[in-house]
């Protein structure tokens, strides 16, 4: 069968634009090499407003991975400007680390509130969240915020 007056098959997707497919793939691997480094970061300073300090033993806990791979992006992060280290007193984030790893709990915070009005429950928001939070544009979070804002649900998180 054929769809309206356009010589293609009904019922198959139309391949969007070269240049638009070109840019999503580009935005979405972009968000995947900050998302390590945002989900770092805001570990940090969570550990740090909990606790006073972070240390490597506690990331490795925490994101349940190994110890070289945490040294490894401890070095990025300090490479990058967001951490420093200071041996035997832990992990420190700089003023930029501080700043990003507010944008990212908001971010967060956002996802996981416009999930809970939508009516998704609050442990499946928690965990959707924390990955939803890094591919999301802008303009759909700022929706997804207006969103909550309106109908004034998913206020406890």
């Amino acid at each position: 069968m054929m769809a309206s007056g356009k010589g293609k098959p009904s019922g198959k997707p139309s391949l969007v634009d070269a240049d638009t497919h070109v840019e999503s793939f580009r935005q979405t691997r972009t968000n995947r090499r900050t998302e390590l480094v945002e989900d770092y970061v805001e570990l940090i300073d969570d550990l740090i407003l909990d606790g006073g300090e972070a240390r490597q033993v506690d990331i490795v806990q925490r994101l349940g991975v190994a110890q070289p791979t945490v040294a490894k992006m401890l070095k990025r992060l300090v490479n990058d400007g967001f951490i420093q280290q200071k041996r035997y007193r832990g992990i420190f984030l700089t003023e930029a680390g501080k700043a990003l790893a507010a944008k990212s709990r908001e971010r967060h915070r956002i996802v996981e509130r416009f999930l809970r009005a939508v009516g998704v429950s609050e442990e499946a928001a928690r965990i959707d969240a924390e990955g939803i939070e890094h591919h999301v544009g802008d303009e759909t979070l700022s929706v997804f915020k207006a969103f909550v804002e309106r109908n004034g649900r998913g206020d406890n998180t």
